[in-house]
C-alpha cells in the first residue's frame, strides 16, 4: 500500500487553516481537565507495583468499582491534578490489549528530564523493553500490554512546539 504523504502533508495544512485558531482567538475549553483516564487490570498487586513501585506513581485510593460486582477501581497520581485509573473485571474474558481505531494508542505522561533520566535507569534495572525517541520520549508497555510514554516535556509542549 502506497501512501500519498504530499497529500497528506497538504491536507493537514488545509485542516490547519479552517480549523485552527490563533492562541489570542482560542476561546477557553469547557472542560476543566481530565479526571482520570481509566484502563483494564488483570492483576490488581502487579498493576500497583508496576505503576507505584517502578514508576513511583502513589495509589491514591483503590474500591469496588460500581457497575461490576466483585471489580477493583483504583487510581494512581500523575501529577498536575490528573489521575490514572484501573479497572478488574473478574470473570469476563478479556482479550490482549489491541489497538484500534477509536482506542488508545498511548499514554504520555510529563516528566523533568531529571526524572526521565532516573526512571529510564529504573527501566533498565528492571530489564524492561524501551525504545527512545528524539531524545525525550520513551515508549514502552506496562503490564497489561497498554503503551506508555515518558516525555521530558512540559506540559503543553512537544518537542520544543507549543501545544497548548
Amino acid at each position: 500500500m502506497s501512501i500519498d504523504t504530499d497529500f497528506i502533508t497538504k491536507d493537514r495544512e488545509r485542516i490547519k487553516e479552517e480549523y485552527l485558531l490563533d492562541a489570542s482567538e482560542r476561546p477557553a475549553s469547557s472542560a476543566g481537565g481530565i479526571h482520570h483516564t481509566a484502563l483494564l487490570s488483570s492483576d490488581v498487586r502487579r498493576t500497583i507495583d508496576f505503576y507505584q513501585g517502578l514508576l513511583e506513581f502513589p495509589l491514591t485510593e483503590i474500591f469496588e468499582n460500581r457497575d461490576y460486582a466483585g471489580s477493583d477501581h483504583f487510581f494512581f497520581d500523575v501529577g498536575a491534578g490528573n489521575l490514572l485509573a484501573f479497572f478488574t473485571l473478574p470473570g469476563l474474558d478479556l482479550g490482549e490489549y489491541a489497538e484500534v481505531l477509536g482506542g488508545l494508542h498511548h499514554i504520555a505522561i510529563s516528566v523533568t528530564a531529571e526524572k526521565w533520566d532516573y526512571l529510564r535507569a529504573k527501566l533498565d534495572v528492571a530489564g524492561m523493553d524501551y525504545v527512545v525517541e528524539s531524545k525525550s520520549s520513551i515508549y514502552f508497555t506496562g503490564p497489561d500490554g497498554e503503551r506508555l510514554e515518558l516525555l521530558a516535556d512540559p506540559l503543553g509542549e512537544m518537542y520544543g512546539t507549543k501545544v497548548l
